[in-house]
């Protein structure tokens, strides 16, 4: 097909217009989405990814991207109005999502009959079957473990609802009004943007809409291509990193990233990765979303004015060895893949720290912590609560990380009174973790503590990682703290530690629950950073007075204010003792470093 933009320009007021109506459009998804659904993890902690694709289904404006073509080639170009599309099955779909608990919807979009986009979202749902309540089972070995897996199906064909497939779907799930109610916001999302983008073309025409998409991609690939030439080292650059275990007691498994430049084009080279893991930390990842993570990244990292879509997909080349822990084989298991998933962003800030560490940003709490706890309650209820946690984001060039913050963007924590006025739980702690965020002349963000007391008797599952492998800093910022997990029994006061990956763990009321996430990685040298904000730090409780004069040479007077002259005296010593600061701290010998030795 021939790009609109091979025979037709838009001017730059319209293409402007277009393209903030379109960034409207996608914000407005998320609304409907929230405002209609009923699980916490979409209604309040907004785990839904939205897009607006042009009619070859590249993204324009979202979050993911990739997968539209791929469905409706599976369809044989069947595709009509009124039709809306279904799936969850991350190998049937070939890795457009990443775990059965996404459930992904797409809607062809058509003006005057005429094919001029589709709109999609893919949101997680609380439960969709398996071994474990909320789908994530810590300890599969196969993704048949995992839930129910839907291939790309009709929900809708030409405006009838296809009853038969929403029964199957939510009669395989412990939450089925939650999933039914969830599942129609994504579609009404969907609906919205086609309602918009039937508008705008409208207002300025078809063809001048579909020629502002393609303009707009036009000029995100050029961009991009200024960014890889300025900040992609023609010569091989490798970093590696690591994921603490399976969930089956195998680990650590390694990720080695080499990034290169040949000419225009990135090349993202996963050549050394440890092989797929027996348990499910495995990440089928679609080369169109290695692609995407790639680029928002760098967009992020080295110019974020750039519209993030497709734009760019054709100077970025990916390798991934098959078999390996980020192209797995079926049916090897998948429900925990963000332990894996969010070490790909530190690896890439490592390798690109490198060649530009002024630029690039420390390690992260590392993976996407899940708290579930489900039973039945006193009036023989069942209730499943499921709470994504956050930790800290690292250290960057622009100052400190944030504190228990989410990886993704637009993520909120679950409100305490929404938790506690719906589930038999009391939240008793929920606070930042002192020292927990890497000294640096920029901190890195602090993971958090959170205390549940559990009213009910029930089972708990726990997913999380930086427990073992600490997350680097950078510049000669140091590592941040790891992450823990522990139960208190009713009547104790001794906690007992738990594994970070554990699921069916019994309680009963009374119990608490204590978790931990991990911190991350300073910024630049901790000895430069201001002692008056060191001394903030001390006394907002995020940094201990031993870690200020340890780690920062900052020596604090009785009220934990300054003392500036002490302070320049320790810091003098402590350089010199010290020399230059290493390129990257990072809390421990790797595996093969031990090995050697």
């Amino acid at each position: 097909m021939t790009n609109a933009t091979d025979t037709a320009t838009v001017d730059p007021i319209t293409l402007d217009i277009i393209e903030n109506a379109l960034k409207n459009a996608r914000y407005e998804m998320d609304g409907v989405v929230v405002r209609i659904s009923l699980s916490p993890v979409i209604r309040e902690q907004h785990d839904e990814f939205p897009m607006i694709c042009n009619e070859r289904g590249q993204m324009i404006v979202g979050q993911f991207g990739s997968y539209i073509p791929s469905v409706v080639e599976k369809f044989g170009g069947d595709v009509n109005e009124g039709d809306i599309f279904v799936w969850n099955d991350p190998y049937a779909s070939k890795g457009s999502i990443s775990h059965n608990n996404d459930w992904c919807v797409m809607l062809p979009i058509f003006h005057e009959k005429v094919l001029v986009g589709f709109s999609s979202i893919f949101g997680h749902m609380v439960d969709v079957g398996g071994t474990v309540p909320g789908s994530m089972p810590a300890n599969a070995r196969t993704i048949w473990e995992e839930g129910l897996r839907v291939p790309p199906v009709k929900i809708y064909s030409k405006g009838e609802l296809n009853q038969g497939v929403l029964d199957i779907m939510l009669n395989n799930s412990r939450t089925p009004d939650m999933n039914r109610a969830d599942l129609m916001a994504l579609i009404a999302g969907c609906r919205t943007a086609g309602t918009r983008v039937k508008e705008l073309c409208d207002r300025f025409g078809r063809e001048t809409y579909m020629t502002a998409c393609d303009m707009l991609l036009a000029r995100t690939r050029e961009a991009m291509r200024v960014v890889i030439r300025k900040y992609i080292p023609e010569e091989p650059v490798s970093f590696t990193d690591y994921v603490d275990d399976d969930g089956l007691g195998n680990g650590p498994f390694k990720m080695t990233l080499t990034i290169s430049r040949r000419g225009d084009v990135a090349v993202f080279d996963w050549t050394g990765t440890d092989a797929q893991a027996e348990g499910p930390i495995n990440f089928h990842i679609h080369e169109g979303l290695c692609k995407l993570f790639f680029g928002v990244y760098m967009i992020m990292s080295f110019d974020p004015s750039v519209l993030f879509n497709e734009g760019f997909y054709d100077l970025f080349e990916i390798v991934l060895p098959e078999g390996s822990l980020l192209n797995p084989r079926f049916p090897a298991a998948l429900s925990n893949r963000l332990n894996t998933h969010t070490r790909f962003f530190d690896c890439q800030a490592g390798a690109l720290g490198k060649f530009v560490p002024q630029l690039s940003m420390a390690a992260g709490y590392g993976t996407s912590p899940h708290f579930i706890f489900s039973g039945t309650d006193k009036d023989n209820k069942y209730f499943q609560l499921m709470e994504l946690l956050f930790g800290g984001v690292p250290g960057r060039p622009k100052g400190d990380g944030f504190d228990g913050h989410a990886w993704w963007p637009l993520f909120s924590a679950t409100p305490i009174e929404y938790i506690e006025n719906y589930y038999p739980v009391l939240i008793e702690r929920y606070q930042p973790i002192q020292d927990s965020g890497g000294p640096g002349l920029h901190r890195g963000g602090a993971g958090i503590e959170k205390v549940y007391r559990l009213l009910e008797k029930g089972q708990v599952s726990i997913h999380d990682d930086r427990e073992v492998v600490p997350p680097w800093g950078i510049n000669g910022g140091l590592h941040g703290g790891t992450s823990s997990k522990w139960v208190i029994k009713n009547g104790e006061t001794e906690p007992s530690r738990i594994p970070s990956k554990i699921d069916n763990l019994k309680v009963n009321p009374g119990d608490r629950v204590v978790f931990k996430t991990a911190g991350s990685g300073g910024w630049g040298d901790p000895l430069e950073r201001a002692a008056e904000i060191v001394a903030r730090d001390v006394r907002y409780g995020l940094v201990s007075r031993e870690q200020a004069e340890k780690s920062y040479g900052v020596i604090l007077t009785a009220d934990n204010e300054a003392d500036l002259a002490a302070t320049a005296k320790l810091r003098e010593a402590a350089k010199k003792e010290r020399g230059e600061p290493p390129a990257f701290d990072f809390g421990y010998t790797p595996p093969e470093r031990q090995a050697a030795e």
